[in-house]
């Protein structure tokens, strides 16, 4: 892959500003699957029930969709450095105060706030360190996939191992990490120069006037309704302890980050984007159905699959949403991630409820027919999709996918 062979020279010789960067996007990144282990641990601890624990991600990920509007019009306005530091310093705080809750209530609500400053964050830092990366913006771009693979693969585990004596400790412990990276970026990141175009509040919105870019959000959007059903629901189907549980989903994590950095963009090229899209979705409703209806040892092993499916739909999704349209790409991701995560919000919602409404296993049959109806939104609106993509060069596809993956 040439962003690797690009690279592979210089990434090492970074800048401290770059490596402080990085490192907090790695804590970033864990924060999206660090509650996975410990969810049956928050529900006994706070005596509620799966549906209101996997609100945690339900409101998480609601205000990061809203915030897609938002993280632009400020970054554009304060600049770079600014964004980063004022996404950390609310992570910081209401990781904090998640750690202190009383009622899953105030937990939910505390994560809400986390999620809008991991969305002021990551929305960001890619553009941050590819302005104060030395080597050129492929080695930039290679360090930042390397801090979403490694955040993603650690965050289960550092989940895991803190949560086995409490599950306040997570959130203490990632509170504490984000305080380090916010004193190393005021240390080490200067100011960086600020767009020369300010981006409004409806140019994301605007940009989903595109049918291509709309496709793509719209199929998205029911792949990351079966995404995060495993994400948040496979939890209380396994009801293992945080070790073990923690230990499937870094398995899970490491898949993800492999397939998505390695395998995807080798699989593009050979067969092309629309074709390993869809079979990957087809692939992945056949994963969920067989962790819903097989046996324990069966469930650990469809969800640990479930990563390899997963990361190469990130990938792919990224290639077309910033590939299909003319809007920038800051723009046209804000616009396809503030469709997108609307999804990661209903999921852990949604599945939960329907185990109650039916059984445990009709929710995975509902993944199951989303990821289909994904597929099918690409093979239906796939000359609207192919528009602009097949001209993206290899470095670019890598490029976008930790953007659009990270906001």
């Amino acid at each position: 892959m040439d962003t690797f062979d690009a690279g592979a020279g210089s990434i090492l010789r970074q800048p401290k500003a770059v490596w402080a960067t990085a490192g907090a996007s790695v804590v970033a990144f864990m924060g999206i699957g660090l509650v996975d282990p410990i969810l049956p641990s928050i529900a006994k601890g706070l005596d509620a029930n799966a549906s209101q624990v996997s609100l945690l991600f339900t409101s998480y990920f609601l205000i990061t969709a809203l915030a897609m509007l938002v993280t632009g019009f400020v970054s554009s306005r304060i600049g770079g450095r600014k964004t980063l530091l004022l996404g950390l310093a609310f992570v910081v705080v209401f990781a904090g105060l998640a750690g202190t809750s009383d009622t899953v209530g105030q937990l939910v609500g505390y994560r809400a706030g986390w999620g809008l400053g991991n969305a002021l964050f990551v929305s960001t830092a890619l553009a941050v360190i590819v302005g104060a990366a030395a080597g050129g913006s492929a080695a930039a771009i290679l360090l930042y996939e390397s801090a979403l693979g490694l955040g993603m693969a650690c965050g289960p585990l550092v989940g895991a191992l803190l949560g086995d004596a409490s599950w306040r400790y997570p959130f203490f412990g990632t509170a504490f990490l984000m305080a380090i990276g916010f004193l190393c970026i005021a240390v080490f990141l200067k100011e960086q120069p600020k767009p020369a175009r300010r981006t409004s509040l409806l140019d994301p919105v605007r940009a989903l006037g595109h049918g291509g870019l709309a496709s793509a959000a719209v199929s998205a959007f029911f792949y990351n309704y079966t995404f995060f059903t495993v994400l948040a629901f496979t939890p209380f189907v396994l009801n293992m302890t945080p070790y073990k549980s923690g230990a499937v989903f870094f398995a899970w994590g490491v898949l993800l980050a492999v397939f998505s950095v390695l395998v995807a963009p080798r699989m593009q090229r050979r067969f092309g984007s629309l074709k390993v899209l869809g079979g990957s979705l087809v692939l992945l409703a056949a994963d969920v159905l067989v962790l819903g209806y097989g046996d324990h040892t069966t469930a650990i092993v469809c969800t640990v699959l479930s990563g390899a499916f997963i990361g190469v739909n990130n990938t792919v999704y990224t290639e077309l949403a910033l590939g299909v349209s003319d809007a920038p790409r800051p723009v046209a991701s804000a616009g396809y991630n503030f469709v997108r995560w609307f999804a990661a919000a209903a999921a852990p919602y949604f599945a939960p409820k329907i185990e109650e409404w039916t059984d445990i296993h009709v929710p995975f049959v509902v993944a199951a027919v989303t990821a289909v109806l994904g597929a099918v939104v690409v093979l239906v609106r796939r000359r609207a999709l192919t528009h602009r993509a097949q001209e993206l060069e290899p470095a670019h596809a890598t490029e976008d996918s930790v953007a659009v993956f990270a906001d």
